[in-house]
């Protein structure tokens, strides 16, 4: 039997529809016009296939679906735009993403209400197509010019910031490109934080959170970096540029290797942090702005106080709870803010056991934002202004009185060790200060009870120490492990530094303690803050690490203490502190080095270091080496120190696969590349710190103009061009050094820094050649310096004049 014509018609017609379905299910590069996906169906980027779109749904029972695009290559899903954030939909199989014949792309709901659209006017019908591209911008675009984006993602970015998008305005359109923060982390809707270039139109960008309010700014371009950003230089992965013309200005970056996963994030913390993607590990912090979360405005929303070093960072203050208990506490959603247990009675003549509201003491607090200032002669006039006011929700007191109506926004929680906060008095409810010990109008009786109490225990407390001081033996057996490392209990340090009262450092993982042992032996104590994650492997890393070797450049570990939650490490104490107090700082009190201490300071961390690479038993690599981590003690002797980070390796191998650590500035490339480290990472850092101890300057350091520079640009291009050495060192040196030993600390400098790792020396060989014992040879200009070689200028410059010098080369 024969096929008639229209059954071929009808044959070819389902023909397309089933081959078109069957191309987009398995994820085509472009939707024509008519076209649409929908369910599981996806659009995949041209030509690598390196992003993916289609439908997505947020949280592991979230039955909410959105439009987006995400990495297609990696093994975590990374959505880093959504078109339809505000409009999710409950059903993706009946919803589609379609191009109409009008040239706009559409999302349509299953009843086919728009729910979001390109919103395109005055185009020619069926004239558009739409396409993924590798960058991961979905463009519109004329299908007889695929260069004339008529509409693209990268202009309505959500909270991802991709290399080759913008961040900027649009002058003829008087539009932004705006980064704009998810809600929480499992609802892409638009949240308060966000980054855009300074409205007034002057080359720098903000980060703003509540009610517009401006938290951080990048600083001015000067015309090669942002001058607040000095890791947008030290990087050799990826660059930034600043464009400005009459039709538009903006901030972008790209890639120097395509095969580089990098995505800047304005994330729901109210930071902005650039990420870099290491297989096998994930995705790794490159850097956040600003550095301290707690530096966000009202990051914890209305009631709520940031803990910078504790975990979760935002909590309810003591009466108040979470107005969304979810969002606050599992979401990191805290502009919620949080609300009163128990309302106040003020303006009421209602009373709980004759007591009425009060006030709680809240020690070391950054006040809140907005205060009202009162006329009043006392501490006591501002307290009684307070509580006869029923809208006063709290108050100061610091020699004039400050009160606070409504909201309380912006607090902080001090730690004990930090300056700067203030006394603020919180008004609540009878029932809540009566489970918190506040202070309580009328109350005057138990405060003074509360007084004589604490007279008495404060004399019983001294009588108790000079006993001890006198016996000494209040400490009791010493358990040593390993033949030498002591076994502290934590009562045996809390005795030994007086309840941890004189504070003398702190870093990433916990804070450092003045203490005297038993014989007089002064020490220094670090208490690593409860709670973090990574505060039982730093602990054990640095017991293990550093218990088992003793060397003249390294620090010595007395003993630990390992009590429940409570961790803590016991040092030799030094006296003249950390390096970089001395190479930085023109305050009192701290001396300036002169050029044989820092030559020798050279030779003693190349020594320790080389002891670590080559003399333990397991090859121990440090990874965080800097000015902040080399201590001196009372003859300035260096002791490198902080080896929390330290990772160690067995003779049979000769790398470590680890996630990226240490320090922005003292990194190796290797770290953002992924690969395997070896010690070579630490010949990186030495070499970038040896810089620092030639120049007495940061590598990256501002200048009074507002510029960055960076020293080891200008250091390579002399080294390597013979000019005027001298010139490198610290001016307030006054030329007075050993000039062969200048020059051969340079040239060893350069060497260290170098790209690829198998062109650095070891730390064997840095200590041969910083004694003498090997010449050292120009070396090759590291690639992250040749782009500052290609401009031609006098390099007959003076010292004093460096700043100038490195405007002109970044410029």
């Amino acid at each position: 039997m024969g096929i008639t014509q229209s059954s071929w018609f009808f044959l070819f017609v389902m023909f397309h529809f089933f081959s078109l379905n069957t191309l987009l299910s398995n994820g085509a590069s472009t939707i024509s016009t008519g076209d649409s996906i929908s369910g599981d169906q996806t659009i995949i980027s041209e030509p690598a296939g390196t992003f993916e779109l289609g439908f997505f749904a947020t949280g592991n029972k979230s039955q909410n679906y959105y439009i987006g695009i995400w990495y297609r290559k990696i093994s975590e899903r990374t959505v880093v735009w959504v078109a339809n954030r505000d409009k999710p939909i409950s059903d993706k199989s009946s919803s589609q993403l379609k191009l109409l014949e009008d040239g706009n792309l559409v999302l349509l709901d299953s009843s086919k209400t728009h729910i979001w659209s390109t919103n395109l006017t005055s185009l020619t019908l069926n004239s558009t197509e739409a396409v993924l591209l590798d960058s991961g911008n979905l463009v519109v675009r004329h299908k007889q010019n695929s260069s004339a984006f008529i509409w693209q993602s990268f202009d309505h970015q959500t909270n991802n910031f991709l290399p080759g998008a913008k961040v900027g305005r649009n002058k003829l359109t008087n539009t932004s490109y705006i980064l704009t923060s998810w809600k929480n982390s499992e609802d892409p809707a638009m949240g308060i934080f966000s980054q855009e270039q300074d409205p007034a139109g002057s080359a720098q960008y903000f980060l703003s959170g509540n009610s517009s309010q401006s938290y951080w700014t990048s600083g001015p371009w000067n015309g090669h970096i942002f001058s607040l950003i000095p890791e947008m230089e030290a990087n050799n992965y990826f660059y930034f540029s600043y464009v400005s013309n009459q039709n538009e200005s903006y901030f972008t970056y790209n890639v120097y290797n395509t095969s580089f996963i990098t995505r800047l994030v304005m994330d729901v913390t109210g930071q902005a942090k650039q990420f870099v993607w290491q297989d096998g590990v994930g995705w790794n912090l490159f850097y956040s702005q600003p550095r301290k979360i707690c530096d966000v405005y009202a990051l914890c929303g209305a009631f709520g106080t940031c803990h910078e070093q504790e975990l979760p960072f935002c909590k309810c203050l003591q009466g108040f709870k979470p107005r969304s208990p979810t969002d606050y506490n599992n979401l990191s959603d805290w502009s919620g803010g949080c609300v009163r247990k128990a309302p106040l009675l003020c303006g009421n003549n209602v009373s709980i056991n004759g007591e009425k509201d009060g006030l709680l003491s809240m020690p070391n607090m950054r006040l809140p934002a907005n205060p009202h200032s009162l006329e009043v002669e006392s501490a006591q006039a501002c307290e009684l202004a307070c509580l006869n006011n029923c809208s006063c929700t709290a108050y100061a007191y610091d020699g004039g009185c400050s009160v606070w109506e409504g909201d309380l926004l912006n607090l902080q929680q001090f730690s004990r060790r930090d300056s700067g906060g203030g006394n603020l008095f919180l008004k609540l409810s009878a029932s809540e200060l009566s489970s918190s010990g506040g202070k309580k109008k009328g109350s005057v009786m138990y405060a003074i009870v509360g007084v004589i109490v604490g007279v008495v225990l404060l004399l019983g407390s001294v009588l108790l120490l000079f006993w001890w001081w006198r016996r000494r033996n209040v400490f009791g057996p010493l358990n040593q492990t390993d033949g030498f490392l002591v076994q502290f209990s934590y009562k045996n340090l809390q005795i030994a530094t007086k309840n941890f009262s004189k504070q003398i450092g702190s870093g990433g993982f916990g804070s450092v303690f003045i203490g005297t042992l038993p014989d007089l032996t002064i020490v220094a104590v670090k208490k690593l803050f409860e709670g973090l994650s990574r505060g039982e492997e730093q602990f054990r890393s640095e017991v293990s690490t550093i218990g088992m070797i003793q060397h003249i450049n390294l620090i010595r570990l007395r003993g630990f203490c390992f009590q429940g939650t409570k961790r803590l490490l016991v040092y030799d104490f030094m006296p003249n502190g950390s390096l970089d107090s001395h190479l930085f700082h023109d305050k009192k009190g701290f001396e300036i080095l002169d050029w044989k201490t820092r030559y020798q300071i050279a030779i003693g961390i190349a020594r320790g270091l080389a002891y670590l690479h080559e003399k333990c038993r397991d090859c121990i690599i440090h990874c965080d080496i800097k000015p902040e981590n080399i201590l001196l003690d009372a003859e300035f002797c260096h002791k490198v120190a902080d080896f929390g980070m330290a990772r160690l390796v067995g003779r049979e191998f000769s790398r470590v696969l680890t996630s990226m650590r240490g320090t922005i500035g003292y990194l190796a490339p290797e770290w953002i590349s992924g690969v395997a480290i070896t010690t070579k990472a630490d010949v990186y850092s030495s070499g970038m710190m040896l810089f620092e101890l030639i120049s007495g300057k940061r590598n990256s350091s501002q200048g009074g103009d507002g510029k960055v520079r960076y020293f080891p640009t200008w250091a390579a291009r002399k080294i390597n061009e013979n000019g005027e050495i001298i010139s490198l060192l610290d001016c307030r040196l006054e030329d007075n050094s050993d000039h062969a030993e200048l020059a051969r600390a340079c040239k060893v400098a350069c060497w260290c820094i170098q790209d690829d790792e198998a062109h650095r020396p070891s730390m064997g060989l840095v200590v041969q050649m910083l004694e003498g014992l090997m010449d050292v040879n120009l070396t090759p200009l590291p690639r992250n310096l040749q782009a500052f070689t290609e401009i031609h200028e006098d390099t007959s410059e003076s010292s004093s004049n460096w700043h100038t010098f490195l405007a002109k080369s970044t410029s």
